[in-house]
């Protein structure tokens, strides 16, 4: 892309923003930052150094001194689709989908702590632009002048199937999948920092009823509109 810009792309889990800011990233040589992933691995990091999901703000003073230690990297290579998320140097993928971390990640978020000092993360990465990231507060918080913002949204049992398809963790029924991503919608759009919630210039783009192909035929074709013919 010729004239570098940030795209910041928020909705709920599994609503199909993640594939679609990877394509974007693809098709347009964009970097590519999946803002989910670095709330799991410190969600992950907690989990592993003991703090008590149950009685997550009875921690706060564990996780004053934790968060002081902890190095959260993330990349996306498009050529290969490959995601790298490294905690402090080592990678964690594979454990940052597993189920204990799906049901804590939403409780972990809320914390205006934990979210003052990804936020700040996040705001740094995008500073140069040529950015594209997806999460829940990207377009309302993290890159709020960003040229180009789309809200992604699809319905609960579409999202909760296509989990299920994707899991890494046998252990979780369908059933298991819905009941989380009730939980993790209402956790996100009711929470006191930085809610989830579409931003006044976000497009829309509904993904129920559309395959992959025809949402990003659907988002090139805006994308296009809007960076390339508005900039001749």
């Amino acid at each position: 892309m010729a004239k570098k810009i940030n795209i910041a792309i928020d909705g709920y889990s599994s609503s199909g923003k993640s594939s679609l800011a990877k394509a974007i990233a693809k098709e347009y040589d964009m970097k590519y930052i999946d803002t989910g992933a670095m709330y799991r691995s410190i969600t992950y990091f907690l989990l592993e150094n003991s703090v008590d999901s149950f009685n997550f703000e009875t921690s706060n003073d564990k996780i004053n001194e934790l968060i002081k230690n902890c190095n959260i990297e993330y990349s996306y290579d498009v050529e290969s689709s490959m995601s790298k998320t490294i905690l402090n140097g080592k990678m964690c993928d594979d454990e940052i989908r597993k189920k204990s971390v799906s049901e804590f990640v939403s409780i972990v978020s809320k914390s205006k702590k934990i979210r003052d000092f990804m936020i700040k993360k996040q705001k740094q990465i995008a500073f140069d632009k040529n950015v594209v990231m997806d999460g829940r507060d990207i377009g309302t918080v993290v890159i709020k002048n960003a040229e180009l913002k789309f809200f992604v949204y699809a319905d609960l049992y579409v999202r909760a199937k296509r989990r299920f398809k994707q899991q890494n963790d046998e252990s979780q029924t369908l059933d298991d999948i819905i009941e989380n991503l009730k939980f993790r919608d209402n956790h996100d759009s009711q929470r006191l920092n930085s809610p989830l919630k579409k931003a006044k210039d976000s497009i829309v783009i509904n993904n129920t009823n559309i395959n992959f192909e025809e949402l990003k035929r659907q988002v090139f074709t805006i994308i296009k509109k809007n960076c390339f013919e508005n900039h001749n």
